[in-house]
């Protein structure tokens, strides 16, 4: 039998749950309303005072996931197991069928294992899958495979994401290199050199690549240019992957694409001419034509993805469609072409455009990050590419696989209290509180993003006075405002209140990417969006 202990407010969905359970279960109500309020003593208390002629008869104790201490004492108490359930009581149902297979914890929820679990086993077959090298030489015997540097490239393998450092030419070395870092550091497969179109940078090409070299690692480097002159630098300097060939500058560099063995990029285009096809079936001559023109050396083809409503994004996707109808060579999905160019965030239509990019058959997902809307973008699309993957192999839609990308919404509906449910007084402000200076000080809060967010930090110093006398550095508001309490450096509850709503905005936004700018709001207005 399993005895499982909650509070009053959260018994009617615990009932519930527990009772779609096969499991013999029985549902004590603790003296509290909120089950998250309960203590490993309390527990102990209750269970002596209605379970003591019992105690024989349970094999389990499941307590609330969110109460704070560890459970045991509890276990020591009755010489039962006794573990943390789930923090949602939506979720015990899910926990008490996978009782006997799951680990359970007595410091950690049980939801949270069970997601960690799913996590640990969805990345442990993509880290297999990768490490399967004859399963690899196998699969790049096929057409639709190619090897770039020592990746291997194409639909059967996990969609790889290129990430572009924009005008690198233009950046100083210090920016060159926190760049590819933060882009090694968010899961980039690929690190691209963007040029500067209309000008010829060739010279400064060498010390671009020997600069990005120890920083990518074993990582391909590509150069992003159509001028010929700089593709042939790129590539007799040890450029692993060329963007782009089109009908106008094939010619003059192919020859030594074949001499040297450099895959490339080509797009059916002829800038040379002013010619960019529009309509799919433009696309796809022009991209058959320039196929059979660049015979000799590995290609990867890009149809171009067109921004929303600019030509239309949806003849591009089509356009995509036809052509992997007629030749499987990997294809390149340009991805920022989409995100760059429209105000959303970019999360959602990353993880869409990976999966409309995994079911036309694409390799390469292509992506800058050169606004602030679509800061993450490499990490969103390198999440989303393992997503896909596993929805592939699993033959499934991307849900349940272990690994997400919901940022800024929860995946299930929590349980919603009624206010009945407290049948308390309601209080509506009446008045904001007059502003009164704290007088043991004001403080300047800062978010500091890093290269990936666990690196990132909150810094708050102190003012006395109007002059700084201490900064407070951690990664989140609690431990922050705990050594400003210590130190006696807040004297006013309403400053307290403040400092404590100020300080977990900081770390939302390190969380999300936002910006944090002390006493503006993080988060637009709702009634913003419908006005």
């Amino acid at each position: 039998m399993i005895l499982i202990i909650t509070g009053h407010l959260a018994y009617p969905l615990v009932k519930e749950m527990a009772d779609k359970s096969s499991k013999e279960t029985v549902v004590h109500i603790a003296e509290t309303q909120i089950a998250a309020f309960l203590t490993p003593n309390q527990i102990i208390k209750e269970i002596h005072e209605y379970f003591s002629d019992r105690l024989d008869d349970i094999d389990l104790i499941l307590v609330p996931g969110l109460i704070r201490k560890d459970t045991f004492l509890i276990a020591e108490e009755f010489k039962i197991p006794c573990y943390k359930a789930s923090t949602d009581a939506a979720d015990l149902a899910m926990v008490l069928d996978l009782v006997d297979d799951l680990e359970l914890s007595q410091s950690t929820p049980a939801d949270k294992l069970i997601i960690e679990e799913k996590k640990k086993q969805a990345l442990k077959f993509i880290e297999d899958f990768e490490n399967d090298m004859e399963k690899r030489d196998e699969l790049l015997k096929k057409e639709n495979n190619i090897l770039v540097r020592n990746l291997p490239v194409g639909e059967d393998f996990p969609m790889r994401v290129l990430s572009e450092i924009a005008s690198a030419p233009i950046l100083s070395k210090e920016e060159l290199i926190r760049k590819a870092e933060f882009f090694v550091a968010s899961g980039s497969d690929m690190i691209d050199i963007g040029m500067i179109a209309g000008e010829d940078r060739s010279d400064e090409i060498p010390d671009l690549i020997d600069t990005l070299r120890p920083i990518v690692g074993d990582r391909p480097l590509s150069i992003d240019t159509l001028n010929p002159k700089e593709i042939e630098v790129a590539v007799n300097h040890g450029i692993d992957l060329v963007l782009s060939l089109d009908n106008g500058n094939y010619a003059e560099i192919l020859p030594l694409l074949k001499e040297k063995n450099v895959p490339a990029v080509i797009l059916p285009t002829n800038f040379s001419e002013g010619f960019v096809p529009h309509s799919p079936e433009e696309r796809v001559e022009s991209m058959k034509k320039l196929v059979s023109n660049c015979e000799g050396i590995d290609l990867v083809c890009d149809l171009i993805l067109d921004p929303v409503n600019s030509a239309s994004i949806v003849d591009s996707i089509i356009s995509f469609y036809d052509f992997h109808k007629l030749d499987k060579k990997p294809m390149f999905f340009g991805i920022g072409n989409v995100i760059e160019l429209m105000d959303t965030d970019s999360v959602g239509a990353n993880a869409l455009l990976a999966g409309i990019a995994m079911e036309l058959g694409a390799s390469i997902l292509f992506t800058p990050e050169e606004s602030g809307k679509t800061h993450g973008s490499v990490r969103e699309l390198a999440i989303a590419s393992k997503m896909m993957f596993l929805a592939k192999n699993r033959q499934s839609i991307p849900k349940d696989l272990g690994i997400d990308l919901l940022v800024f919404k929860d995946k299930r509906k929590r349980f919603d209290l009624k206010q009945e449910d407290y049948e308390v007084q309601i209080v509506k402000q009446e008045e904001p509180m007059k502003f009164i200076r704290d007088k043991a000080g004001s403080f300047k809060i800062r978010a500091e993003h890093a290269t990936s967010v666990k690196d990132s930090f909150l810094l708050v110093t102190h003012f006395k006075r109007n002059q700084a006398d201490i900064t407070f550095k951690g990664k989140t508001a609690r431990e922050i405002y705990e050594e400003i309490i210590k130190k006696g450096l807040v004297t006013r509850m309403e400053h307290a209140a403040y400092l404590g709503s100020e300080l977990q905005k900081a770390e939302i936004a390190i969380l999300t990417g936002k910006e944090y700018v002390q006493d503006f709001d993080l988060f637009k207005d709702p009634e913003e969006f419908i006005q």
